[in-house]
Parts: structure tokens; sequence; C-alpha cells
């Protein structure tokens, strides 16, 4: 590089290679694009997923890290990484949908995704019946012969309902229809979907596998490759690509999962409980509590119910919002599965979306609170929520 003036050596810094040894943790590779010597090379690059570096929107050493690593923990065979969780979902019900064709999911999904399903219907043309989250027989009867896909979350958003993955995800393999499943709540550490028959799994990245509150990002492992190669394709024309630095936020937030998602459960058990008993709530919504209408099933699938919960106060909405004024320690803010306790009124915010009768349907009242616990002491969280109520 010394032949050349200092405007373009600043341009071609050199790049040393390690040799000897590794690092310990992943690099970043903040870098929209690689070079080549061989033209050959490069052009084998573009066309298939497994092929060297080549750009940004197709993929990257940090995320492919990202992507194997998750791919790894849910029992998949790949993965894809997208900029955010919705990212991750529209890749995947664009990349198998098209006009026409019928959709099948369960009646409570998180807001984003409710949204867009309604999305599909109105712009698209793409027809979408809504069935129980624990009815096989209700699947199997909503089939029709243009039915492409089955859309489940494993708990749901927000009135943590779990659902039959092994009724549902079954019925859907024998009649040869993929089903997807939004394992955000639960996460691989509570359940891992291909184990009960899922083709696909989702995850907001942005909550609780990066964990920390400062990444957006979103993941869709698969089952198996054909699936997967037919997808990346579709996804790199999509652009919904994950950015490498978040990609790099996520791994080092992943590596503390399983610690944190026991102190997560832990603490919405007490809070869960004691909540329960208090005066001003009217309803909790935990499938760890025995009135929860998915106890028995949450008993058999997951070995811990999750750091997310609902529920219902005395008085409506004003209750709602005269509680989420009086925290302190507690945070009002959207998202979930960071370290920090986070609390927000679902019918104005994360479900706004939605009609008074779609809110209705998925048991959202105007008093309903959801709360993602965090890991602080769990007195403390109480002495905080116990304020508030009073």
């Amino acid at each position: 590089m010394t032949e050349f003036r200092p405007e373009t050596r600043a341009v071609h810094v050199p790049q040393p290679p390690v040799e000897g040894s590794r690092p310990i943790t992943m690099p970043l590779y903040q870098t929209s694009g690689f070079t080549f010597d061989d033209p050959a090379v490069m052009a084998d690059a573009m066309g298939r997923p497994d092929g060297a570096f080549v750009y940004g929107r197709y993929t990257n050493p940090t995320v492919r890290s990202l992507e194997l690593a998750v791919a790894g923990l849910e029992g998949g065979a790949a993965a894809i990484a997208a900029g955010s969780g919705m990212g991750a979902i529209n890749t995947v019900l664009l990349g198998l949908l098209q006009p026409g064709d019928h959709l099948i999911a369960q009646r409570s999904l998180y807001g984003g995704t409710a949204a867009m399903l309604n999305e599909l219907v109105s712009r698209f043309g793409i027809a979408v019946t809504y069935v129980p989250e624990n009815d096989p027989d209700a699947l199997r009867a909503a089939v029709r012969p243009e039915t492409r896909l089955v859309y489940l979350e494993t708990i749901s958003n927000p009135m943590t309902l779990v659902a039959d993955l092994p009724g549902m995800c079954g019925a859907a393999r024998e009649l040869g229809i993929p089903s997807v499943v939004d394992n955000t709540f639960a996460t691989a550490m509570l359940c891992r979907p291909f184990e009960h028959g899922a083709d696909i799994v989702i995850h907001s990245t942005t909550k609780y596998l990066a964990g920390h509150t400062d990444v957006v990002g979103g993941l869709a492992v698969f089952a198996d490759t054909a699936l997967y190669e037919r997808i990346w394709h579709f996804a790199i024309e999509l652009g919904a690509s994950a950015d490498p630095f978040a990609a790099w936020l996520t791994l080092r937030g992943l590596q503390t999962l399983a610690l944190r998602m026991e102190r997560h459960c832990s603490n919405a058990e007490f809070l869960a409980t004691r909540l329960a008993e208090h005066p001003a709530v009217e309803a909790v919504h935990w499938p760890g509590l025995a009135s929860h209408p998915s106890y028995e099933l949450a008993g058999k699938l997951l070995p811990g119910f999750g750091g997310v919960f609902s529920f219902d106060l005395a008085g409506g909405r004003a209750a709602g919002e005269r509680f989420m004024s009086s925290v302190r320690l507690a945070l009002l803010a959207p998202s979930l599965g960071g370290v920090e306790t986070l609390i927000l009124h679902p019918a104005t915010t994360s479900h706004r979306a939605l009609s008074a009768d779609e809110l209705a349907r998925s048991g959202i009242g105007e008093g309903t609170v959801r709360i993602a616990v965090g890991i602080e002491h769990p007195e403390d969280l109480w002495a905080d929520v116990s304020q508030a109520l009073s």
C-alpha cells in the first residue's frame, strides 16, 4: 500500500489476519459487503445462502453466528435474522402466501401480528380464519383446499394463553400444512416448538434473547433446509435484514438467557400470586395459576410459565391509568424481556390497531394491564405494585 497516495491509503486500510489463535467472543463485522479475488466465487455467493459472504443484505459473519446459535438452541436446521420481530414475521408470511391463499391463526395474538393479518386480507385478498389455540379439531374443520399456513404463539400476547402445540402442529402436519410458532414469550429455555411438530419458529430478538432493552431484531428458524432456502431467496429481495451490531449485542445477551429466564419466571410467579389475592384486581392472566384456562396444558408443556402476564383492574381504564401513573420502579414503556420491569395498557398500545370486537375476542379489557417482569428483587417490585394499587 505504500505506493499509493494518502487519500487512497485512508480508504484501503490493512486487515491483519488472525492466525495461531481465535477471539473468545464473536467479532463485530461492521461492514456492508465483502471483496473477492475471483469473480466466479462472487457470482456463486450471490445465488445461495451457504456461499461466501458477499453483501450485508444477504448475511454477515456476525449475523450468521446469531442465526446458527438460535437455530441450535431451537433444534432447527437454519435461521434467517431480520431487522425486527415483525420483519421476521412478514418475511415468513409474505414469502409463503400469495393472493387467494388461506391462513389459519389462533384467536389471541400479538397486536402487530393481528394488524398484519388484517392487511393481508384487505390488501392481498388472503383469507384468515381464527380458531382457539388449543382445539385441533377446530383447526381441521377450518382447513380449505387453499390453506397454506397455520400461525400460533407458544404463549400468547398479552393474555398468556398456551397453545396446544402437539395437537395443533400435529394436525397441521397431518394435513400437509406448514405451521409457524412465535416462541418469543417462551424462548427455547421453556419450549422448543420443533419438538412438537412446528415447521418455522419466530422470535422477536428484541425481547428475551437480547435481554437488555438495547436491540431491535427478529429471527425465523426453520426445521428443514428446503423451506429455509425457499424463504431465504425471498428474504434477500424483501430486505428486512439484520444489522450486524444488533446481532452482536444479541449474541452477548444470549449468553445469559438461561439465567435471566429463571429469574423472570420466579419473579412473575411471586407477583402474579400476590396480585391474584389483591382486592383491586379482578383477574390475573398467568398460566402458572390454577385459575388460568391454560394451567393444565402449560404444566405439561412448559418447565416455567414465563415472565409476562396481564391482570384486570376493578374500575376499568380509569383504574389502569391511575395504576400506571403511580408506579415508581416499574417503567411505563413498550416491549418486554429486558432486565427491568415494564408495564403498558394493551388496548391503547400494543393492540391499539384492533377493533373493539377484536379486543373482546382476545380477552383484552379496558382495565387490562400487561406487566413484563424484570429481574429486580421481587419484594421491591411488590412494594412498588402494591403502593400503586392503593
